[in-house]
């Protein structure tokens, strides 16, 4: 089954190829629906500049929004991680717990 990360940007395939060691797995692209010949076919799809990847809160680059499917890019380096901190600007962003407190008529009737 498919897990879905915590966090995750969407970024054009033409930034993401700005990273000189940037290597795309084509093989693991997303299958899309087309007509062929009057039947319905699954191809796997061709990724041009203007398409959107997703880099994940691991840094692995997806074609769609699921952390261990379509898997394009998992060449994880400190370069890859600058690259996208300083390049994409990426930033995981950080969650405070928020407290929930009952209003002041709830806890006089739990009294």
């Amino acid at each position: 089954m498919a897990t879905m990360a915590k966090y995750c940007k969407a970024y054009s395939l033409k930034k993401l190829r700005q990273f000189d060691q940037w290597m795309e797995n084509l093989e693991n692209t997303r299958k899309e629906k087309q007509q062929l010949d009057g039947k319905e076919v699954e191809v796997k799809r061709v990724l041009t500049d203007d398409d959107f990847l997703y880099l994940q809160e691991n840094y692995i680059v997806t074609d769609g929004i699921f952390k261990d499917e379509n898997i394009i890019f998992d060449n994880v380096t400190p370069e890859w991680k600058e690259f996208c901190q300083k390049t994409l600007a990426f930033e995981i962003p950080v969650y405070e717990a928020v407290q929930v407190q009952g209003s002041v008529n709830q806890d006089k009737s739990h009294s």
